[in-house]
């Protein structure tokens, strides 16, 4: 057999055991799990960090405050250095809408040490102590929830004695980069993470989605949690390493009625999204970063590439193996594209979304090393294991 055979065949090998052996991660069905109403509904207090949110807050705010929750809940808002009037904002829609209490907080800069969102996310924390409430809400400020999002959450997690629920939004999908993008975003992330391994007890996959995570507060206070995580770039993945290091119960699944309403209209919005982190996601290695790209290159590429090249060359075992790969990575996304509600000839169109991918992953590294690295809104931080202790204050 041809290299080119080899290639394709070494494809197809990795295809069949994603498809059987990562948790049935293509599947789309892991949503909210069983749930019944408490005898008592417990309080909650949600939580949300914005900065430079003027423009989202009017399509997500009001959606908190609609909530229809039995219980005792209210929403404290945390304006981190805006420089478009976000707090003030926050304020008018409550007024103009009512619903829940809303509380608008500004904890400063955030000291040495810490992201920008973890630091306001303490701060909110901080705020909803002084109620007491069993149960805290971290939801974006580009959020917006049905109004029994946070009734269905509670009791789900009430139910199934889980320590973090968490939803991953269904994100906009309207342009023609977001359609051929946003869908794929998912699909890896679910790959990386399949959803029906986190939800177990025990389970060393852990992984949790920023937008929308409901915490036990008594098992938030357990971790440490966001003092333990206040240097991670991605925020979910490591709260959600230090509840189950604390022993929490966690499940993460997609939403049904949850969505972001954060518009990503062109390649360059959406590059700057996944870039932004990727170096990150592989721990600044380098040897990571090769590896990466050498799997994305044999499982996504190789494909297509040797389905024609077999085709051109006349190897039947390349063209064959090539093209058997290709057929059930476009059967594996099919189930997300169908949750997108995206048109299904977008399917064997994923090698191009795997290419774009991994161009942005290496650009990630490149931005690293170029000092412009984990960048977001006028902030950029440095890799957590380069972020120095402060020195101890003398007396």
């Amino acid at each position: 057999m041809s290299a080119v055979a080899w290639t394709a065949a070494g494809s197809l090998a990795a295809w069949l055991w994603l498809l059987w052996g990562q948790g049935f991660f293509w599947r789309t069905d892991v949503r909210l799990p069983p749930r019944r109403d408490p005898a008592r509904w417990p309080s909650v207090c949600v939580v949300v960090p914005a900065r430079d949110e003027a423009a989202m807050l009017p399509k997500s705010l009001p959606s908190l405050l609609a909530q229809e929750y039995p219980g005792r809940a209210e929403v404290f808002l945390v304006d981190d250095g805006s420089s478009d009037g976000t707090g003030e904002l926050a304020r008018a829609l409550a007024g103009r809408h009512g619903g829940l209490p809303l509380t608008v907080g500004s904890p400063g800069e955030p000291p040495h040490g810490w992201t920008g969102k973890l630091w306001a996310v303490r701060h909110g924390m901080g705020l909803a102590r002084a109620r007491d409430p069993e149960y805290l809400l971290l939801t974006d400020a580009d959020i917006a929830h049905a109004p029994d999002s946070l009734r269905q959450l509670v009791a789900a997690a009430d139910a199934g004695g889980f320590d973090l629920v968490s939803q991953m939004a269904r994100l906009r999908v309207r342009s023609l980069w977001e359609r051929l993008v946003v869908p794929a975003f998912v699909y890896f992330f679910a790959q990386l993470y399949p959803f029906r391994r986190i939800g177990r007890k025990g389970a060393r996959t852990t992984a949790a989605a920023g937008g929308c995570v409901l915490l036990r507060a008594d098992t938030a206070e357990r971790a440490r949690i966001p003092d333990a995580i206040r240097h991670a770039v991605i925020d979910d993945v490591a709260l959600a390493r230090e509840v189950r290091r604390a022993g929490g119960h966690i499940w993460l699944g997609l939403a049904e009625r949850v969505d972001s309403v954060r518009p990503y209209p062109r390649l360059a919005d959406l590059w700057r999204m996944v870039s932004r982190s990727a170096y990150a996601q592989l721990r600044h290695n380098p040897l990571l970063l090769v590896g990466t790209v050498a799997g994305l290159a044999v499982v996504y590429l190789a494909p297509p590439v040797t389905l024609f090249a077999g085709l051109a060359a006349g190897s039947a075992p390349a063209a064959t193996a090539g093209g058997l790969a290709w057929l059930v990575m476009t059967g594996t996304y099919l189930p997300m594209l169908r949750y997108y509600r995206q048109p299904l000839w977008l399917a064997p169109l994923l090698p191009a979304t795997a290419f774009l991918y991994l161009l942005m992953t290496v650009d990630s590294a490149v931005q690293h090393y170029r000092g412009r690295g984990a960048a977001w809104k006028g902030r950029t931080y440095a890799r957590p294991d380069t972020v120095a202790e402060p020195a101890p204050e003398r007396r």
